[in-house]
């Protein structure tokens, strides 16, 4: 996989894919659907999909695919390039979402969760295959989420195909199997060869699984964090475990544009115009709609 793209720009997304199969143009295709990354505090979040004739399932399944996380890094890295030895039947294409995008989605004022990212990147790469021109009718996909709403959305969204969405899909089918499979490699090698930006003192690449409740993962987290700037942006520092080191370790910011009850100790810029005494009167409707006290002092 070149990973070029990437490495050049690791704050938001890339669309990696193969070359689609003639045979996939002209038959009927299953595909599946599946990611990688979605629990780590560290590192992108990988959606993949794979496809091929119905016809050939048969030989997909004699590759022997499995769910990814059965599988070892070898295994999994082997049936990878099977898969591309075998790409005059089987194509994929995947989308790396960096930590940056999916901490900056979560944390927005306008609230993206990460199932709505993951629902919205799974239907973009549905798409991005029919728009390739495979000739996709069924679609298998491991859920996220409840699966009844799930499929109902995907369905609505994919009239003509014929849409299944189910827990541990990766495990029942083998479509589902391979795409883990992209996926999983894909982000290894995502965060094996990640790009640092960040100019940091001793910096290593010596932080575990990744995981939140790695032990190696928080005391990598606990040496790399910066008093004022925070994690390098391989880190998701909308991960709880990330916020808890930085609520501990780094300076306390107050925003000047934080509602009055979040900012404990400051007082209303209005307190200091206002009046000691009793108000004698009630102030007209339109200073109280629009928030506006008299100034008494300056």
């Amino acid at each position: 996989m070149d990973f070029s793209e990437l490495e050049k720009d690791n704050t938001g997304r890339c669309r990696l894919s193969s070359p689609v199969p003639a045979v996939c143009i002209e038959e009927p295709c299953v595909l599946g659907v599946d990611e990688a990354g979605r629990g780590p505090v560290l590192g992108p979040m990988v959606y993949a999909i794979c496809y091929c004739p119905q016809s050939r399932l048969a030989d997909l399944e004699a590759l022997k695919v499995a769910d990814s996380k059965t599988l070892s890094e070898s295994e999994r890295e082997r049936l990878f390039a099977k898969m591309e030895e075998d790409r005059d039947f089987v194509g994929w294409a995947l989308d790396v979402l960096s930590p940056n995008l999916i901490s900056t989605s979560m944390l927005g004022r306008v609230k993206y969760n990460l199932n709505s990212l993951s629902h919205d990147t799974a239907t973009g790469l549905i798409q991005y295959a029919l728009d390739q021109g495979v000739k996709v009718t069924q679609v298998f996909v491991d859920t996220v989420g409840l699966p009844e709403i799930y499929q109902k959305r995907l369905q609505h969204r994919f009239p003509e195909i014929t849409v299944t969405v189910k827990a541990k899909a990766d495990a029942l089918y083998p479509v589902v199997s391979a795409a883990s499979i992209c996926a999983k490699v894909a982000r290894d090698q995502a965060v094996k060869s990640w790009q640092f930006v960040e100019k940091l003192q001793d910096l290593d690449a010596d932080y575990g699984s990744g995981y939140p409740n790695d032990p190696k993962t928080k005391a990598w987290l606990r040496k790399h964090v910066e008093p004022v700037f925070g994690f390098p942006q391989l880190v998701r520092f909308s991960w709880r475990t990330a916020q808890a080191i930085l609520e501990k370790e780094a300076e306390g910011v107050t925003w000047e544009d934080s509602a009055a009850e979040e900012q404990e100790g400051h007082r209303r810029i209005t307190s200091y115009f206002r009046s000691e005494g009793p108000r004698a009167r009630a102030p007209h409707r339109y200073f109280q709609e629009r928030g506006l006290e008299s100034a008494t002092a300056l």
